[in-house]
């Protein structure tokens, strides 16, 4: 399958995906215009710490039958002027002031540009002088520096939204939206092919629960996302509730009873749900949480949460959601989005129906941010027209084999456990620079893999360091207690 000459290309999104992206495309020497949009004021994607606080949940349906991110209405005529919006776009980040990473640096890294060797006293204290995590400043910093290189900031737009993205002709037509501090101001632009790097990220899951709204009206701000955690000194005191059995849940719950910031035992909502298979369910075991199994309901006026075993949960101040996220994309209304995932993806990457529609990131467990390198040059290739792409009933044959194989949901977006396969694949597609134009993708190494695997252990290791310490705390504690009495 060949393409038409591509001298106008798009890029959605300024995070890790659109940082690589940008310089994958610029190597190739071809293309006339590169224009990238994003709607945050700076580059960093969901690594952008906010300055301000997350506006409260509302329209708590429309999050649990994934409808919560609709499209703006487009004014008639273009170019033009409209009132600020203040319709939630979920742009807010999952920053808060001690985030760290949870994965290696070195899997992290792009293959020619290193994250940077700055540790926190922190990740020392918990994982030694040779920690391999890196503090959310460190990682934005990173990803502003891929932007700022080269001049490449001139060509991207922030705070710019991208509103529609539609095919007229042989051409994309982009209607996108700036937001000014009292108007927004609406134009559009042509492109001969468009790159998502938006991600996947950025609307919250919320599973629907009888009278979960109520509780939120009758103490805004008591029902949140994990992405909306702002660190422990909010919860002091307060009686919690986490719903979640992955990473993010595991964290926010482990910090609170750990920390002892909150009331005493935190309570989990984990019985019955599969942990995080990179993590386990360690976090969970700590002497200070309590794990139950499913809500069945919410009770608004006595804020008590009624389990699915009819035990209940009295008194809960707050109650704190690591449910995942929808993936939406109410700018591209003629692409699908079936079970949180993009049909007709060839290698996650090229959309068969239309190769002039490219996406960088569309994957879960693959090995981030490395893995968008390979999709960001597997792009630039097949735009510049120096990557072959097989025919559509190939491509077809791909996705229905992955299908069989993994099904028609999340898991089909999954790369782990084969990471070397796919990363070889999509090299060999992509192919070599020519004549030393291109960015050139050197072939996977194990210790890469090594790398994601031993970071995962080394937290599974903290927490059951720390687990063990918190019981023998609260044995010495009981035993004061016993000496006391006597």
């Amino acid at each position: 399958m060949s393409l038409p000459p591509i001298k106008r290309v798009a890029v959605i999104g300024a995070g890790p995906a659109g940082a690589i992206a940008i310089d994958a495309l610029a190597q190739e020497k071809i293309f006339d215009i590169i224009r990238v949009f994003e709607r945050r004021e700076e580059a960093g994607g969901c690594w952008i710490g906010d300055k301000v606080r997350p506006a409260n949940l509302t329209n708590f349906s429309s999050l649990a039958n994934r409808t919560a991110d609709a499209p703006l209405p487009i004014p008639p005529k273009l170019p033009a002027q409209t009132p600020k919006s203040d319709r939630p776009r979920f742009t807010e980040s999952s920053v808060y002031p001690y985030l760290e990473t949870n994965v290696d640096h070195l899997p992290m890294s792009f293959s020619q540009e290193p994250i940077p060797t700055d540790k926190t006293d922190k990740s020392i204290a918990l994982h030694g002088p040779n920690t391999p995590f890196r503090h959310w400043t460190v990682m934005q910093q990173y990803i502003k520096s891929l932007v700022e290189r080269n001049n490449y900031e001139d060509l991207v737009s922030y705070n710019t939204t991208v509103e529609l993205a539609e095919k007229v002709g042989n051409e994309w037509k982009l209607v996108l939206r700036k937001e000014g501090k009292q108007n927004d101001y609406w134009w559009t632009e042509y492109f001969d092919a468009v790159v998502v790097a938006s991600g996947h990220y950025w609307v919250p899951y919320i599973p629907a629960i009888e009278g979960l709204d109520g509780f939120e009206k009758g103490r805004p701000g008591s029902v949140i996302h994990s992405k909306h955690f702002r660190g422990r000194d909010h919860f002091k005191n307060k009686r919690v509730v986490v719903v979640g059995a992955s990473v993010s849940a595991a964290d926010i719950a482990y910090d609170l009873a750990h920390s002892k910031t909150a009331d005493l035992p935190v309570h989990t909502i984990t019985i019955g749900h599969a942990a995080n298979g990179y993590f386990g369910g360690g976090a969970f075991e700590h002497p200070r949480i309590q794990q139950h199994p499913s809500i069945k309901s919410v009770c608004p006026k006595t804020r008590t949460v009624h389990l699915v075993d009819g035990k209940s949960i009295p008194n809960v101040d707050s109650i704190i959601f690591g449910t995942g996220y929808t993936w939406t994309m109410p700018f591209l209304p003629n692409v699908e989005i079936r079970n949180n995932r993009v049909p007709e993806l060839y290698q996650h990457v090229v959309y068969q129906k239309d190769p002039t529609l490219l996406f960088v990131g569309a994957v879960g467990a693959g090995l981030t941010f490395k893995i968008f390198e390979w999709q960001a040059v597997l792009a630039a290739r097949v735009l510049a027209g120096r990557a072959k792409l097989p025919s559509v009933q190939e491509m077809k044959e791909w996705e229905e084999k992955r299908i069989k194989a993994r099904g028609d949901g999340v898991k089909f977006t999954l790369v782990f456990p084969d990471f070397e396969e796919y990363f070889e694949d999509v090299r060999k597609l992509a192919g070599e620079p020519e004549n030393g134009v291109g960015r050139r993708l050197p072939e996977f190494q194990i210790e890469w893999f090594k790398a994601f695997m031993a970071g995962h252990e080394l937290r599974k290791a903290m927490w059951q360091r720390l687990n063990k310490e918190a019981r023998e705390e609260e044995e010495r504690e009981k035993g004061a207690v016993v000496r006391a009495k006597l």
